[in-house]
């Protein structure tokens, strides 16, 4: 299958335009791992991030290794895999699963109603990967040190249920080693976001049954041809930089990649939302849904309704994102490679987990509360609907929702994104805590200084210890949330958090006070 683009946003590119151009000669230069392409003070970043340029290529080195891992795999019954996980180290694999049509659970979460729905009753088929490319990301951590207690605790060797991949010489490299854990390095100079076609994306990949070496020929074949003039690549970047100035909102239904909108969300948001400055991506289930806004609509299906519609196979779409990614950064002239906010974050729930004793959650006085859920506002409210109304008054571009609740359990919340768009008419984001923050969270703090952010926690009905910690899940979630409203609130942005004492019910009375709006 080869690449498709179309729709009626073509009209608006410009062969003869002098951005054009630069970005022709930008894309020659890609090719030959050019660092200083996006400035000087991004060359040495990019002087060691470049390496996904090769991917589909240099990792068929991986093939013998990947092949007696799939093998060790099925001799061993190991059919169940369940993925240890956060942003680039998960979220390829979960669209390479969705698209083969295999089970993969991921774990890219510390709920801890969520990790224990993700733990199978019976260990002894189960194959857990560990990616992590510093090998200190602490929700990657924490899952490996419950499943290696699991493990244990059954009577089973981690050794011959645990693979982990990460970065030669990490943390986790050397202890995963030290503990004889199954372990596959990746390039260390490709960085996390633009690994789908790395160990990260494949170990996984091989492990479900896919066959990578097909993904990895599309990607060769599609790269191939980005630095030829007006290639799909150039014409993407393009037109994502002059027919938006901020939101592009991508759907995939009906496509042969299902998914892909949630992997090219962390891409381009933790790549370029940076300087003030930026494209933010709206996931949305289809091309009229109202969370969209004012956006640019980018389909993934033959026919589908949209601004551009790009067709291809998966390895196809992995290497043109990351590329159109890369060039789209060069004409907003911003470094791709870092991610400073993201790093603010962490520093964040550090100090907070630091400062609770006994891993005891310290919560701020309400702005309002009632017996399922308590509203916190830096301004006082007689009820919710009231706190909301005065919190939606602010005039912004777009609306976040940032839930730190169970992916796949507590789902009812997401209906909130369509009431709050239709009612705000802006774009709204939604994104699962602390599963955003190393995606659109970049954005929310690095991009345009024009959002309004809705955070949602809720209470555990019983917490699950992380080994070795003198706090548990529930307090490293509640942590990271409250760690990134005071980074949110450090830039006087339009903030509520709302947390359900009791979720089920917490929920639906949220939906009514936001419909009474």
């Amino acid at each position: 299958m080869s690449i498709s683009l179309s729709g009626a946003a073509l009209s608006a590119f410009i062969p003869e335009s002098a951005r054009v151009h630069d970005l022709v000669a930008s894309a020659a230069r890609i090719k030959e791992k050019d660092p200083t392409l996006w400035g000087a003070e991004a060359a040495p970043e990019a002087a060691v991030r470049l390496n996904w340029v090769d991917l589909p290529f240099s990792s068929r080195d991986l093939l013998p290794e990947l092949d007696a891992l799939s093998a060790w795999a099925r001799s061993n019954n190991l059919s169940n895999v369940i993925l240890c996980g956060m942003g680039g180290s998960s979220l390829a694999p979960e669209v390479i699963g969705k698209t083969f049509g295999k089970k993969l659970s991921v774990l890219d979460s510390t709920d801890p109603t969520q990790i224990r729905a993700a733990i199978p009753t019976d260990l002894k088929n189960s194959v857990i990967v560990v990616g992590s490319k510093s090998g200190s990301t602490i929700e990657t951590a924490s899952q490996k040190a419950l499943f290696t207690e699991l493990l244990i605790t059954a009577g089973l060797k981690p050794e011959d249920h645990i693979v982990m991949v990460t970065d030669p010489g990490s943390p986790l490299d050397q202890s995963a080693r030290a503990d004889g854990l199954r372990t596959i390095n990746a390039d260390p100079k490709v960085g996390g976001r633009y690994s789908a076609l790395s160990a990260f994306g494949l170990v996984p990949a091989a492990l479900l049954g896919v066959d990578v070496s097909l993904l990895l020929d599309d990607a060769a074949a599609a790269a191939a041809t980005f630095t030829e003039q007006n290639s799909v690549a150039i014409v993407l970047a393009e037109l994502l930089f002059s027919q938006t100035d901020q939101s592009v909102a991508f759907f995939d239904a009906g496509s042969n990649v299902p998914g892909i909108s949630d992997w090219i969300e962390q891409l381009v948001a933790e790549s370029t939302g940076k300087n003030q400055t930026g494209r933010l991506p709206i996931v949305i289930e289809n091309s009229d849904s109202p969370i969209a806004g004012n956006a640019l609509k980018v389909g993934f299906s033959a026919g589908a309704h949209a601004d551009l519609v790009v067709t291809g196979s998966l390895g196809e779409h992995f290497i043109l994102w990351e590329w159109v990614t890369a060039l789209l950064s060069r004409a907003l002239a911003i470094d791709p490679f870092n991610q400073p906010n993201v790093t603010e974050a962490k520093e964040r729930t550090g100090e907070i987990l630091s400062s609770w004793s006994d891993g005891v959650v310290i919560q701020p006085t309400p702005a309002f509360e009632n017996e399922v859920l308590a509203l916190y506002s830096d301004k006082p409210a007689e009820s919710l609907v009231a706190g909301l109304q005065g919190f939606f008054e602010t005039s912004t571009h777009y609306v976040a929702i940032m839930a730190y609740l169970a992916r796949g359990i507590d789902d009812e919340i997401l209906k909130t994104r369509e009431i709050i768009a239709r009612k705000t008419e802006r774009g709204t984001t939604f994104g699962w805590g602390p599963r955003f923050l190393h995606s659109t969270g970049q954005f929310h703090k690095g991009g345009q200084h024009n959002g309004a952010f809705i955070q949602i926690t809720g209470e555990s009905k019983v917490d699950l210890a992380i080994p070795g910690k003198d706090f548990g899940f529930h307090t490293l979630l509640m942590a990271q949330a409250l760690g990134d409203g005071a980074a949110l609130s450090s830039r006087a942005f339009p903030l509520v958090r709302i947390h359900l004492k009791d979720r089920e019910r917490g929920i639906t009375e949220l939906l009514e006070a936001l419909k009474a709006l």
